[in-house]
């Protein structure tokens, strides 16, 4: 575990420090949400999950390093319960993961139902077995036009869940910084934080190198297109958005 850096005029001890647990997805709007997590003081405490995902082995080997690359600790939980529920192309080898439609409304197919409670769960319960102040999730705006449970309501009941389901010692804020920022703005951020992009993934359906036209991989792409540099990771397609 890192250690906030001291000075004389800044006392601040492992006793003393806050403590984030990151919903560390391996993507890049999580590695942002754990610079800016830092970036606010807190001391990053990774989270994975593993839940069958199509890329997970990517995923996994990406927050791994951004872990390392933040010299932080990190837990790593596997469980397979969404990938047998399944209703998602994410988990389900049988339906195909659709090519991007950036204008649609709709919830696309690779919504896994009510993922982001199971996963909020986890991350609830390490983080107060670990005492941290804070679970920061990377969702955003792009996200929860398409995804019911990355809306700003959402994040907002779960809070309520977590006050009422902890101790009455416990106090842990769910934090989701991006929530009303665009990719691009996530994108802009990171960069401006260090973030090594070079480390994340974000494709849907591949694993190495990224199909470049899923939705994952176009709204990534043009956040990058957007702020005027070049997504660090490899594509099979790099189309312009």
């Amino acid at each position: 575990m890192a250690h906030n850096t001291t000075t004389d005029d800044d006392s601040t001890d492992e006793s003393t420090a806050k403590r984030a647990l990151i919903l560390a997805s391996g993507g890049m709007d999580s590695a942002t949400a754990a610079y800016e997590a830092q970036e606010q003081g807190y001391e990053p405490y990774f989270m994975h999950t593993s839940y069958g995902q199509r890329t997970e082995g990517k995923e996994f080997e990406c927050a791994k390093r951004q872990a390392d690359e933040l010299d932080v600790s990190f837990l790593h939980v596997e469980t397979s319960h969404l990938a047998t529920i399944g209703g998602s192309s994410l988990t389900d080898d049988e339906m195909a993961v659709e090519d991007a439609d950036l204008d649609s409304e709709e919830v696309p197919d690779t919504y896994v139902p009510f993922r982001n409670a199971n996963l909020l769960s986890m991350a609830v319960s390490c983080a107060e077995a670990n005492d941290c102040d804070a679970v920061f999730i990377g969702a955003h705006s792009e996200d929860f036009s398409g995804y019911p449970d990355c809306r700003p309501a959402f994040f907002e009941a779960f809070q309520q869940v977590v006050n009422v389901g902890t101790k009455d010692d416990t106090t842990i804020d769910l934090v989701a910084p991006f929530v009303e920022w665009s990719k691009t703005d996530i994108a802009e951020r990171g960069t401006d934080l260090g973030v090594p992009y070079e480390f994340t993934w974000s494709c849907y359906r591949e694993e190495e190198p990224a199909c470049g036209t899923c939705d994952a991989c176009a709204f990534r792409l043009q956040a990058f297109q957007n702020i005027g540099v070049r997504d660090p990771i490899e594509y099979e397609k790099r189309p312009n958005y």
